[in-house]
């Protein structure tokens, strides 16, 4: 039996630390961190937060170490509405990111702020 995403993510968001963009464009501010988009790059394209880089979920693993090199750098991630973000943040940190935080608002709002 399949175990429905939503499940999932009830397990998973607990232990990610997940803020608002308000919240998350002041830490930036101060700590200098990386604001990463993970949706796909044609939902990038059509509006995205100013400074945020692009890197999509199913590529995250293998392209972030190539552009943060410091596991202790502040790591933002953000997608549509959260969901995508919960699941980079665990992974990010399964490969020893240490800084990583999920803004958990919806894209649109995000790049309003941003």
């Amino acid at each position: 039996m399949l175990t429905p995403v939503q499940d999932v993510l009830k397990t998973v968001r607990p232990n990610q630390r997940c803020i608002s963009a308000e919240q998350a464009k002041q830490e930036i501010q101060g700590n200098e961190g990386v604001l990463i988009d993970v949706r796909e790059p044609q939902e990038h394209a059509q509006k995205a937060a100013t400074g945020a880089v692009n890197v999509p979920r199913g590529l995250l693993e293998f392209k972030l170490p190539e552009i943060v090199k410091d596991a202790a750098k502040p790591i933002y991630v953000h997608c549509a509405t959260g969901g995508r973000a919960v699941f980079a943040a665990e992974q990010l940190t399964r490969i020893g990111y240490q800084n990583v935080t999920v803004i958990t608002c919806k894209a649109d709002d995000i790049c309003n702020i941003f």
